[in-house]
């Protein structure tokens, strides 16, 4: 990976988050259908379900925004490595030694004597 881009790299770290993200998510919807499961009334039942599929819902959005985030720095990154390699490289020339200047003489205010 030393060699790798890093786009390349920035991709691979959100896929792993991804699959991380989703992996949790699944774990606590099965934690909830199994409340589901367990539950006495269908209220609660009902409400146990209703969480467990918010939970796939809000991962599965979370997911998404954040794939495409990494999506979109990734092209950044290798859009603006690709400009920087194109770009003519510009050599500096050598400064001459800097001419000093002559010292500005303070504008003295004449005043008036009052008789």
């Amino acid at each position: 990976m030393a060699d790798a881009d890093l786009d390349v790299v920035i991709r691979q770290l959100a896929r792993q988050l991804h699959t991380g993200l989703m992996t949790r998510a699944k774990e606590r919807r099965d934690r909830f259908n199994g409340l589901a499961a367990k539950a006495k009334g269908k209220e609660s039942r009902d409400r146990f379900k209703m969480m467990a599929k918010a939970t796939m819902d809000q991962a599965t959005s979370a997911a998404r925004r954040l794939q495409m985030s990494a999506d979109n720095v990734a092209d950044s990154y290798a859009r603006s490595m690709r400009l920087a390699a194109s770009a003519p490289v510009v050599e500096k020339a050598e400064k001459a030694p800097a001419k000093e200047k002559p010292a500005k003489a303070k504008n003295a205010k004449k005043t008036k004597q009052a008789k």
